[in-house]
């Protein structure tokens, strides 16, 4: 990195539960999401120049687009409206998580963006009016701004605190097959699913078994229409619940990455390592789950 550029993770999002209810006459479906962040993900780095400007890198590059239609070109053309000339910036993104994964890493690549032209151009921009520009990209920008741990309702724009949590060892796969959201609505719609946003209170939770036990009372209500249209998220999630370390398993988002909390972080990283060898199609990695880390 050289002199003058600074860098930001855009930590991966895991949705821990999503209640989902039917869709509403605005053509909504009203949610409720408990959502945490990795300490892996995508990286963006910014430096001072005349005009925006964009680059990708990373093992997950091909084919993405670093033109208007970008979520963090969106996010930087926002905030230079809001603050005015001399908000020219190269920045670069390194693709690290899969595209289209279910682990809201455009939006997460947007607000880290957000956060580094705000050291650059605009240190004196206020809170409320960076979340103003990360809510206006999408239902999940405002959560995907800070990378802290959060409840989120409505249409994903209503935030709240997230219970207090212990630190999540945890191993997310994901087996390297599309999910796409409309389609995973379309099938819940068929379906004929009758969820709702209810939320059963936390206990006190002390540790990462206990977190597990009171996520088994939530749901994730996308799962099964997920699976109907692509068994092969099925596979994942069963290859990860029959493996000893894994204290609970689920499909984060609209799919098609899942997540397994551990005990430890020794087991996770074992876990991660067994599932690397026995499907070395997936993309697997060990990680921790709440806040990301300020990277």
């Amino acid at each position: 990195m050289s002199a003058g550029v600074i860098s930001a993770l855009a930590p991966a999002k895991v949705n821990l539960y999503l209640h989902v209810a039917p869709l509403q006459a605005d053509g909504y479906h009203p949610l409720a999401s408990l959502m945490a962040f990795a300490n892996i993900g995508d990286r963006v780095e910014a430096e001072r120049a005349d005009v925006i400007s964009l680059e990708i890198a990373g093992p997950f590059s091909a084919g993405l687009s670093a033109g208007e239609d970008n979520l963090v070109m969106r996010a930087a053309r926002r905030l230079s409206a809001v603050v005015g000339s001399g908000a020219g910036a190269r920045l670069t993104l390194t693709k690290a998580l899969p595209v289209a994964s279910g682990l809201g890493g455009g939006s997460c690549d947007a607000g880290a963006a957000l956060r580094l032209l705000r050291r650059l151009v605009a240190p004196t921009l206020g809170d409320a009016a960076l979340q103003s520009v990360a809510e206006s990209l999408g239902a999940d920008g405002a959560a995907c701004l800070w990378g802290k741990a959060v409840i989120a309702e409505g249409r994903g724009e209503r935030l709240s605190p997230a219970p207090l949590l212990p630190p999540l060892p945890a191993v997310l796969v994901n087996p390297g097959v599309p999910s796409p959201t409309g389609a995973v609505y379309r099938a819940y719609d068929e379906l004929g699913a009758l969820g709702g946003c209810d939320q059963p209170a936390p206990p006190p939770m002390v540790d990462a078994a206990g977190v597990a036990a009171w996520l088994a009372l939530c749901r994730n209500d996308l799962e099964a229409p997920a699976l109907a249209l692509e068994p092969r998220i099925g596979l994942a999630l069963d290859a990860m619940a029959a493996r000893p370390e894994s204290l609970f398993a689920r499909m984060s988002g609209s799919g098609a990455t899942c997540f397994s909390l551990c005990a430890s972080d020794d087991a996770a990283n074992a876990m991660a390592e067994r599932l690397t060898r026995d499907h070395p199609a997936w993309w697997v990695r060990a990680c921790r789950l709440g806040d990301a880390p300020d990277a």
